[in-house]
């Protein structure tokens, strides 16, 4: 056995059969001859034999392809496709591309993958390798060092959530954007309005794989007691209906404590024991009739089929070698507004998380329906200030089915169907225009209008391929993927390490280490200070915005409140105070008394916000001042008295660069909560007259939980506000804090470790920096 298979198993997680190929004698040459009997010999647990097969499948792909160090030609086999400059960003070759077939394009780009995977996976390997050389020593460089290589794996996910009515063509989109025909069922079966549905890429079997994911026990029991004591009254009586016969078939007459016997829940143990469900199948058509009686409500004309997804919180579809979806989720997403809170939880937080949005229409009605609208105006605040999303893309679907006649040719029905759907985008974007407060947060540029035929797509009948628009939703996706800037970082990354450790075995230049460790240490407080005063101005410029908000709130609210309680039912303001203030009706508008009664606040702040957090761009938080942050390596390295020390300046700008994706990482995750809290902290104050407002029985109820919200709100209203303006400036307050302190800890540490360290007991690396540093200049 040598050191290439031990390192193999080891980045594959597979260490423990380290031994067993050891007592085989299982060499390099020899691995790439193994059969499926002598994996099988070797590896006794199926799981781990599927996941070597799966690996070494991709391994022996790898070692076909020409490879990068050998040949000249493979520098540039193709006009690149790919990102190829220092920070990961796309090249365009613009020149000759119409020219090439989009078979012949395709060929090229996956050329270019495989070349990024090629060099991603010996550099993975070479770093492997240095990790398991480090001294087993608990000193704190090296333990630096293997935190450090440790963390150069990411864990990158970019989340596309796809909204919109059942039967407007969502799943067929999803099928045919991943190609994958049968993968999501598409026709006449009703999806169910409360499970949501990711698709993500198999990354551990070359299998299709569902997990199941269910409410927990004790939350359908709530939902249950709470339909059995008051269902005729209930507003959404028939959607709970067809739950209940879905799961129990006849369930009338029966106690809850009937309906919670474990007797009903045979064939899924999991959800008794709170755990998920993993379905592993061959196809993706066996794995969509499987997962069915879990994602979809089926009907005929009598009754509901049987079925448990009343008890589903999300089902995950996972695809086998799908490159578009390595580092990319598509989220079918439901209607917002969930009874269960656990599932409403999951809704804001995907929502939240989704740096694309694919609102989805049939083109006949896209313009002019409801519904899709509603979506966009009910969650553009989660999506944008309150998220991540960079851009809104607004897919007509079934785009071939609005033109034609049997009298017509081809050509004609071609160019009919490109008219009407050129007509299709101009409405959709005039409707987008009137959308004020959506605006606010999205821009023109962010919003995009596709027409597209999923079916004409997949069946390649009369339409080319390039006017259904599904390829350019693709080069979406495989731009969202990015595979080339996560090969960069990490490339980058070990060239940075590997710079640490060589650079700590040169003894020589102790003058030099210290004169420059102190210019660092100086450069470090400057850069500091220049990057506090302009947060600060941030933070005194919000406190201005709110307290502008807090008066127009004191002054506006009780109005405000009038317009939301007045219209409202006996039943609906009952759901609404049941529910904390926040009721989806089955059909009407999403109500939220926490989010009218913060409007004032958060309207005060959205420019402000959208500055200092921007989504879309290439704009920074705080006005970029943290990313112009630098310690001058670069200039230092040209100085030829610095040349002992430029392996060690080297991977401090490494260093710079991690940091500051560290920091628009934290920010982007730390923003949603810092936006939220407006209405969050109103949400608090409010709780206790909605616990009061329920309770009440009897001859006027409706016009007693009125007079308590209302009277609430009169007497809170001076605090209330003002409160959630102080809770806002504190979390600013509190992440400017961390940021400043995160970049003043973390580069001090690499300064010391980088400048005041030498003579350690460390391998020598100098070949792996060559070959790294050879992989890295391919990238640059």
């Amino acid at each position: 056995m040598d050191d290439y298979v031990r390192n193999i198993l080891t980045e594959w997680k597979l260490s423990e059969w380290i031994n067993t190929f050891k007592d085989h004698e299982v060499d390099k040459e020899s691995l790439f001859c193994l059969e499926d009997n002598h994996i099988a010999a070797l590896i006794k647990k199926v799981g781990p034999q599927s996941k070597f097969k799966y690996r070494l499948k991709l391994l022996k792909e790898e070692q076909n392809t020409t490879d990068p160090e050998t040949s000249d030609s493979s520098v540039e086999v193709c006009p690149s496709t790919s990102k190829t400059n220092d920070k990961g960003k796309r090249k365009s070759n613009l020149q000759g591309e119409s020219s090439k077939s989009p078979a012949r394009k395709r060929a090229c780009e996956d050329i270019q993958v495989t070349k990024r995977e090629v060099i991603l996976s010996k550099v993975k390997n070479i770093m492997s390798c240095v990790h398991q050389k480090l001294p087993n020593q608990d000193d704190k460089f090296n333990k630096f060092l293997k935190k450090n290589i440790n963390d150069l794996e990411t864990d990158k996910m970019e989340v596309v959530g796809v909204f919109g009515r059942t039967g407007a063509g969502k799943s067929s989109l999803i099928n045919a954007v991943i190609g994958v025909k049968d993968l999501l069922p598409c026709g006449r079966i009703r999806a169910c309005t409360s499970v949501m549905i990711k698709v993500k890429a198999n990354m551990h079997n070359p299998k299709y794989e569902g997990e199941i994911e269910f409410i927990t026990k004790e939350e359908w029991e709530e939902e249950l007691n709470h339909f059995l004591e008051d269902q005729e009254k209930a507003e959404d009586y028939q959607d709970s209906v067809k739950k209940l016969s879905a799961l129990y078939g006849k369930w009338r007459k029966k106690s809850l404590e009937n309906l919670m016997e474990d007797r009903y829940f045979r064939e899924i143990p999991e959800f008794l024991k709170s755990k998920s469900k993993i379905l592993t199948k061959d196809t993706a058509e066996d794995l969509s009739r499987e997962l069915v009686k879990y994602t979809r409500c089926v009907e005929d004309a009598k009754e509901v089929k049987r079925g448990y997804w009343p008890l589903v919180k999300c089902v995950t579809f996972r695809v086998p070698e799908n490159r578009r979806l390595q580092h990319v989720t598509l989220v079918d997403l439901p209607g917002n507004g969930d009874r269960n809170k656990s599932r409403d939880r999951m809704w804001k937080e995907l929502v939240g998380s989704c740096s694309t949005v694919w609102i989805v229409a049939e083109i006949n009605r896209a313009a002019s329906e409801k519904e899709p609208w509603e979506i966009l105006e009910e969650s553009y605040s989660l999506m944008g200030n309150g998220g991540e999303c960079r851009q809104i893309h607004f897919i007509c679907t079934k785009s071939d089915e609005i033109g034609g006649s049997g009298n017509q040719s081809a050509a004609d029905v071609r160019a009919q169907i490109l008219r009407e759907n050129g007509q299709a985008k101009t409405q959709v974007m005039a409707e987008f225009s009137k959308l004020k407060e959506v605006k606010k947060q999205f821009s023109e540029e962010c919003f995009k209008v596709f027409t597209v035929s999923s079916t004409e797509f997949m069946n390649k009948n009369s339409l080319n391929p390039v006017d259904t628009e599904i390829p350019k939703l693709k080069e979406i996706l495989q731009d969202l993927n990015d595979w080339h800037s996560e090969t960069f970082n990490y490339v980058s990354g070990a060239r940075g390490i590997l710079s640490l450790i060589q650079g700590a075995s040169i003894r020589e230049g102790a003058d030099i280490k210290k004169t420059v460790c102190e210019k660092l240490e100086k450069n470090l407080s400057d850069e500091l200070d220049k990057v506090k005063k302009p947060m600060d101005e941030t933070v005194m410029a919000f406190a201005r915005c709110l307290s502008e908000g807090v008066e127009k709130s004191k002054s506006s609210c009780e109005k405000v409140l009038k317009t939301v309680l007045d219209p409202l039912s006996y039943g609906s303001l009952k759901c609404v105070v049941e529910k904390g203030g926040i009721h989806k009706p089955t059909s009407g508008d999403l109500i939220n008394i926490n989010m009218k009664l913060s409007s004032c606040l958060t309207d005060s702040i959205d420019k402000e916000f959208k500055k200092t957090f921007p989504n879309e761009g290439k704009r920074k938080p705080f006005n970029g001042v943290f990313n112009a942050f630098s310690l001058g390596t670069e200039k230092l390295m040209t100085n030829k008295e610095c040349e002992n020390v430029k392996l060690q300046l080297t991977f401090l700008k490494t260093e710079e660069e991690k940091m500051k994706t560290k920091l628009n990482k934290l920010i982007r995750k730390r923003k949603k909560t810092i936006y939220s809290i407006l209405t969050t902290t109103i949400e608090e104050t409010m709780k206790p007259c909605y616990d009061r407002a329920k309770r009440f029985g009897g001859p006027g109820i409706l016009k007693n939980m009125r007079e308590t919200i209302e009277t609430h709100v009169h007497d809170s209203k001076d605090v209330m506000f003002a409160q959630a303006k102080d809770a806002m400036i504190k979390q600013l307050r509190d992440l400017m804090s961390e940021i400043l302190e995160k970049l003043e800890s973390t580069m001090q540490e690499s300064i010391e470790l980088s400048l005041k360290t030498d003579g350690v007991s460390i391998p020598d690396v100098s070949e792996q920096l060559e070959l790294v540093n050879k992989h890295y200049n391919e990238m640059t």
